[in-house]
């Protein structure tokens, strides 16, 4: 004689399911050995990570086989956490009255877990192998400038930026940049890696505006085509830079990255925001056969991203173009300082409420707070409800004329 037990939900096939269930069944076979098979289960509820019923199959490796109980005993009650099933046998007792045995062993099953493994992440300046903790805010303070980062609610920050400053020895020249990733951080840990080098490289023995701009715009297409060499490409970044060389400021931006200038108080955007929502951004990329269309109120290309120029994007290359709009001015004594920021922050603050909010701490006191002004900044966006990661530079002009 033999039974055979079944227990509903084991936790081999949901990690989150309890380690027994409340009932238990007995059923009786003519085999020739006692069998707690997992044939019967039912989990509770369905789950991409629950098994398919062919996971409850007889040929389960968690089928476990005893040898068959001596003839004449009653099988022994099996115990289940707080509850018990037992059996009893079928005939009479034996003479002498019914003999007993002890317990068996409490059956251990092993639970199966799923396993997760957090992405690999890296900050601009260290490339990390080993999966860490991301950071959640990152901050830089300098007399040249000062940054503050806040992630949002993604697993990781995807924003990054950049600063090189004493440029040939001379304290008045300087590159800046903010990128914000989308898809990933490759995208942006490698423009901040690579995109104001190679925008410097072009710019050697360049004097003419239109040399300048040119020499810029090789510098985008340049680091955007090596980063599509790269191995595991994936997503992209939108950038903004600001390069400042014999008291000129020249100015760049792919994607809704932005540059904002106080003159006076007043706020002056240097750069235009790259959306599929502009009327010469949607006619590009209409006439090179792409679509365009809104969903939520958002504009996106082919129904997918809602920017239209930025580094990477190899599936969207033909549309999303990595060629940046130039702006070049000579700094004036009233032009005050210079704000990049990702779209975190435009998104739910406007550029004369950044100014307003920054100039104070940036002109009203004898040390310049940048850094603090950065952090109100943030702190005003991600208040207004912003689930994105915010970038903020401060960049003060006056010291470069």
């Amino acid at each position: 004689m033999s039974c055979s037990v079944a227990v509903c939900n084991s936790p081999v096939f949901s990690p989150s399911s309890s380690l027994f269930c409340n009932k238990a069944s007995i059923l009786s076979s003519p085999q020739e050995s006692l069998s707690l098979s997992l044939s019967h289960l039912k989990p509770q509820t369905s789950s991409p990570s629950s098994p398919s019923t062919a996971a409850a199959s007889p040929k389960s490796p968690f089928r476990l086989r005893f040898q068959k109980p001596p003839t004449g005993f009653a099988p022994a009650p099996l115990s289940f956490g707080s509850e018990s099933v037992s059996g009893s046998r079928t005939g009479s007792s034996p003479p002498g009255g019914v003999l007993k045995r002890k317990r068996p062993t409490r059956l251990d099953i092993p639970i199966g877990t799923t396993g997760f493994v957090a992405p690999t992440t890296s900050t601009t300046a260290v490339m990390v192998a080993t999966p860490r903790e991301e950071r959640r805010e990152v901050e830089k303070e300098d007399d040249d400038y000062s940054v503050y980062c806040k992630r949002g609610r993604r697993a990781a920050m995807e924003d990054r930026f950049s600063a090189i400053t004493n440029l040939h020895g001379d304290r008045k020249q300087a590159i800046f940049g903010v990128y914000d990733g989308h898809g990933g951080v490759k995208a942006a840990e490698f423009a901040a890696k690579n995109l104001d080098k190679n925008v410097l490289e072009e710019l050697v023995g360049k004097k003419d505006e239109s040399e300048i701009t040119n020499a810029v715009k090789r510098g985008y297409l340049t680091t955007d085509a090596a980063f599509l060499k790269e191995k595991d490409v994936k997503g992209g970044s939108c950038c903004v830079t600001a390069l400042v060389c014999d008291g000129n400021l020249v100015v760049a931006n792919a994607g809704d990255c932005r540059a904002v200038m106080s003159v006076g108080g007043v706020a002056e955007a240097l750069s235009s925001d790259h959306r599929p929502s502009r009327d010469d951004e949607r006619k590009r990329i209409e006439t090179t056969g792409g679509y365009v269309d809104t969903f939520h109120g958002v504009w996106r290309i082919q129904g997918s991203l809602a920017v239209s120029r930025g580094i990477g994007d190899a599936h969207l290359k033909k549309w999303v173009i990595a060629e940046p709009e130039t702006k070049i001015l000579t700094i004036e004594p009233d032009h005050e300082f210079l704000i990049l920021a990702s779209d975190g922050l435009w998104d739910k603050v406007s550029n004369q409420e950044a100014v307003d909010i920054a100039r104070p701490l940036c002109l009203g006191t004898e040390k310049p707070l940048l850094l603090e002004a950065c952090k109100k900044l943030v702190d005003l966006s991600a208040s207004r409800g912003s689930s994105d990661d915010i970038s903020v530079m401060l960049i003060p002009l006056r010291q470069f004329i």
